[in-house]
């Protein structure tokens, strides 16, 4: 499996939450063995991040991705990269990792505050 593209917009200061099905040839990826992990950055090779809140993948391939409004809030208006991985094992000894999706994030600014 190759990660592909995904974009987000999050508005600043606000709740934001997507909710992905991973499928594999048109058939939903049996993921309950897996953890999942999400990374905000402002650059790729940047070492500051943000993490996303994931929930546990189960056997149907459905992953939660969120950011609660205070994180969201604490975030400079602008572009951003993020990515996704699934792995097996646990965190810092995984046994198998797979990066599923990766793509630009675009913060747009909060009026009300």
């Amino acid at each position: 499996m190759t990660s592909a593209r995904y974009d987000l917009n999050i508005d600043q200061g606000s709740d934001f939450a997507v909710e992905l099905t991973i499928s594999e040839n048109g058939v939903a990826k049996n993921l309950s063995t897996w953890s999942a992990r999400a990374q905000l950055r402002k650059e790729i090779e940047s070492s500051t991040k943000t993490d996303f809140t994931c929930s546990s993948p189960n056997a149907s391939g459905e992953i939660t991705v969120s950011l609660g409004h205070d994180v969201s809030d604490a975030l400079t208006a602008g572009t951003y990269v993020w990515g996704l991985e699934i792995f097996q094992g646990s965190a810092g000894s995984e046994t198998a990792v797979t990066r599923l999706l990766q793509g630009k994030v675009n913060i747009d600014s909060e009026v009300v505050r």
